[in-house]
């Protein structure tokens, strides 16, 4: 089994905390490549992440998992989201595992899932420290993605809640709280999966402010897809996704550059991509992540290949 220890880093003065992984083979001195995984929305890193880092230590790379400010284990405004402020905690802990003893700082890779997986779009494409990068079931366009859950009525009212919020924010200092199906209300396999398995291990009990869908709406990680080449992005995502359309993925893999690969599962939901949820479209996920580290981290994938079309 993988040795897992708790950290602790800094990003912009907030304590982060996170878990790392290491292959159990790993000999004193030796550096391995090493992924860095991101959470989703609702900041359940505990809940649902965590197979990710341990598969792939057991596979012989370092993993690293964390909670964004805010959520989990870490400092910060309970359950608040800022996207941009999440990029930071990324890039930061790119650079905090980069100081660590076994990991191989010219072999670094991040995975992301769900929100995260827009999320890391962002990131690999503003910091040349990635060399490459695995999406989940992502978003592309916060604002396209919050709209496309909500009947128009809906939408209109929405947009009436958060310009409301807003003014009291500015009044106030403080944004009203809700529960998160509020805020990304899905399907009901969605929404069935959030009370059995989410809400059940939630410490968020005043709700997530409703200033996090007003940043979301601002948020478009399609707009900085182009930005990865020639770094290799591999995006997948369920083909029945009622939380995240699949048209969410398919706007961001046509926005990247080569080399990039697409793939889709069928018959697979959103929550699907998880192993405690569907242990058989997980290992579809976790298989086809491991072969795209493997080609574009492992000792015998020279740097030149990078260059080369998925």
């Amino acid at each position: 089994m993988p040795k897992v220890t708790e950290l602790t880093f800094f990003s912009e003065g907030l304590k982060l905390k996170g878990l790392l992984y290491e292959p159990d083979d790993l000999k004193p001195g030796e550096k391995r490549p090493t992924v860095v995984c991101c959470h989703g929305y609702t900041g359940m890193k505990d809940v649902y992440l965590l197979p990710v880092p341990e598969r792939l230590a057991v596979h012989g790379y370092v993993a690293f998992a964390f909670d964004h400010r805010g959520f989990g284990k870490s400092e910060g405004v309970r359950a608040r989201l800022i996207p941009p402020e999440q990029v930071e905690d990324i890039r930061n802990a790119i650079t905090f595992v980069s100081t660590l003893p076994s990991v191989d700082t010219d072999r670094i890779a991040l995975y992301g899932t769900s929100f995260g997986g827009g999320n890391v779009v962002v990131a690999t494409a503003t910091d040349d420290r990635v060399r490459c990068v695995v999406s989940v079931v992502p978003v592309g366009n916060g604002e396209r993605w919050l709209k496309s859950l909500r009947k128009h009525w809906e939408w209109l009212k929405f947009q009436d809640v958060l310009a409301e919020d807003r003014r009291q924010r500015v009044l106030t200092g403080e944004s009203r709280r809700v529960d998160v199906t509020e805020l990304m209300p899905g399907d009901p396999h969605s929404r069935q999966v959030i009370q059995e398995k989410v809400k059940a291990a939630e410490t968020y009990t005043q709700g997530y402010p409703l200033e996090n869908a007003e940043a979301t709406l601002r948020w478009k990680p399609e707009d900085f897809a182009h930005a990865i080449a020639p770094r290799p992005i591999l995006f997948m995502h369920t083909e029945c996704d009622g939380l995240v359309p699949i048209d969410e993925c398919y706007a961001l893999h046509s926005k990247a550059k080569e080399p990039k690969k697409l793939v889709t599962i069928p018959n697979a939901d959103h929550y699907d991509v998880y192993q405690f949820v569907n242990p058989d479209v997980f290992e579809k996920v976790i298989a086809e992540s491991i072969k795209w580290y493997d080609r574009y981290l492992k000792a015998d994938a020279p740097q030149e290949r990078i260059a080369e079309i998925a």
